[in-house]
């Protein structure tokens, strides 16, 4: 039986098995293939998230390349903000960027809820059919919403991270209502057959755990839950250094946790297989998935496996991969999970290669004014690198010549080798004058402008 037959056979009812904490004897395998499935087939991203016949025509060939056992429909959180008013920035390589924030200077909290005629949602929940009857006997689908936290970010814009402290009751109010809409949008999900809901909240690797408990447990608690009794199965989807958030994230009962490269997944199986939560991820998306080769995304599979085991795991990309990611990559990733004795025999002399650039650092210590660097995946895709971004473009708007800002993103190779040479952990992070400063955390912008001035 060749692997292809084996996985369309038992895809599904291989992923389900593992949600439901049975014994498998293979582990499944959910290609994050959003952006990128336009590139399967030569159209921008942009064609795709807009065009119902693109977009299946693309998440087709995502299922017949890739062989998934489960399969995201789509993977762009700014659907539910682009309803609510939040202007949008499309692009050729990524989903599209927030621009505009409706509630930036109005802290008045909408009443409107998504409905399954409002915006882009038709033609999603059209492809989710479609889907659903072509592919979904062997393929998990799932629906991807936008979590609370991201959302009220999209709303209210940078502000949101100054009104944790100074505004606590309107964040209450905000967040009561970002999680009606999150529900909403998994309702029309659910009618429209997905098999898995997944709430996306990149920006919850970027708050504290108090923060977390205080504004965020009740509300996921309250999703998952609701997800539950209408027997689907849930996923809690974040991305960046979510550690010091994993157990409150577990206390909130998804079925499941997908996380990226910057958690380290031997700790993250401890906090969660006591708590019966399956564990998803982590393939890096640049390091590995973009710039590596398809021995490089064998290997990280293969030491996956090897340090965390079979059970309870699902092998995932970190997040939604890169529009360029290499299809033999991905190809390499799916053979690895499938067939590890064999992989591992024919990788035991390989070693993974170094991104080896050589990168000039500035002199920090001659500096003539300040430079604040942020270190980001990409803030055009990623909703955390974004905010963290933003932050610091409005302290640049307040100190002008006074300071230079520079972003890094990870999609160049010379910015992954400065980060080394930075001896960088994690991202997004903000450096001043070369110092480490914020890693996975967004300051606020009164802090941020504090600690300027502090150095001016």
């Amino acid at each position: 039986m060749n692997i292809h037959s084996h996985n369309q056979e038992r895809g599904k009812e291989l992923l389900f098995k593992v949600f439901k904490h049975q014994k498998v004897d293979q582990i499944p395998w959910v290609p994050f293939a959003g952006v990128h499935s336009a590139f399967l087939k030569k159209y921008t991203a942009t064609d795709i998230l807009t065009n119902k016949n693109r977009l299946f025509e693309c998440l087709i060939e995502v299922n017949k390349l890739y062989h998934p056992d489960g399969q995201p429909v789509l993977f762009d959180l700014q659907v539910e903000a682009e309803i609510l008013g939040c202007g949008l920035k499309w692009s050729d390589k990524n989903p599209p960027m927030v621009i505009s924030h409706p509630l930036k200077n109005n802290p008045v909290v909408p009443t409107n809820l998504p409905q399954a005629t409002d915006g882009r949602l038709p033609m999603i929940l059209e492809v989710m059919d479609e889907l659903k009857r072509m592919i979904g006997d062997r393929t998990a689908l799932f629906g991807l919403t936008t979590g609370p936290l991201t959302l009220a970010s999209h709303l209210r814009g940078t502000n949101v991270y100054l009104d944790l402290f100074q505004n606590k009751e309107f964040v209450h109010e905000l967040l009561d209502y970002t999680t009606q809409v999150c529900q909403k949008v998994n309702d029309h999900y659910i009618n429209a057959g997905m098999d898995v809901i997944a709430v996306v909240d990149p920006v919850v690797s970027q708050i504290s755990p108090h923060t977390f408990e205080e504004y965020l447990t009740n509300h996921f608690q309250e999703i998952f839950h609701e997800i539950k009794r209408k027997n689907h199965f849930s996923s809690f989807f974040v991305c960046g250094d979510a550690t010091k958030n994993l157990s409150l994230i577990a206390k909130t009962n998804p079925d499941s946790m997908f996380v990226d490269e910057n958690i380290d997944m031997i700790k993250a199986m401890n906090i969660v297989k006591p708590k019966n939560i399956v564990l998803g991820g982590n393939i890096p998306l640049t390091t590995v998935m973009l710039f590596g080769s398809q021995q490089d995304n064998m290997k990280y599979v293969i030491k996956l496996i090897d340090d965390v085991g079979k059970d309870n795991l699902i092998i995932a990309p970190g997040c939604d991969m890169p529009y360029d990611v290499p299809p033999d990559n991905v190809i390499g990733a799916f053979q690895a999970i499938k067939e590890p004795e064999l992989i591992k025999k024919s990788l035991t002399n390989y070693e993974i290669a170094e991104i080896d650039i050589e990168v000039e650092l500035p002199d920090y210590k001659s500096l003539t004014k300040p430079i604040i660097e942020v270190f980001t995946i990409d803030s055009a895709t990623c909703a955390a690198c974004g905010y963290m971004l933003a932050t610091a473009l409005d302290a640049k708007k307040e100190f002008g010549d006074k300071i230079e800002l520079t972003e890094y993103r990870f999609i160049k190779r010379e910015n992954v080798a400065r980060a080394k040479k930075l001896n960088i952990q994690h991202l997004p992070c903000i450096l001043i004058n070369g110092e480490l400063k914020w890693s996975s955390i967004i300051p606020n912008k009164e802090e941020l402008i504090n600690e300027i001035k502090r150095v001016l």
